[in-house]
């Protein structure tokens, strides 16, 4: 259920700036939502499971906390952000 390695390091190429950039806010964002979207699609076919429903919800708001924090700093970096990942139509 979690990301293969390959696809993380597509994730850290395309929004760091090089390929060992994890800590960059917009990197650790993309890869949150990765994540979720994985987690989501799990949840579809297992409406039952509890213990993902709540890393789910963990995911979705400690994304929530980056992307407000992304904002205070850069709102130009955000706006990019988010139209790069599909975020918030």
């Amino acid at each position: 259920m979690a990301i293969t390695k390959e696809r993380k390091e597509q994730i850290i190429k395309s929004f760091g700036k090089d390929e060992k950039d994890t800590g960059k806010t917009e990197v650790q964002i993309a890869i949150l939502t990765e994540e979720i979207l994985q987690l989501t699609e799990h949840m579809k076919v297992n409406k039952k499971d509890k213990h993902s429903k709540l890393g789910l919800y963990k995911k979705v708001s400690q994304r929530a906390s980056l992307l407000k924090y992304l904002k205070s700093e850069s709102e130009e970096r955000y706006k990019e952000l988010l139209e790069a990942l599909n975020l918030r139509k």
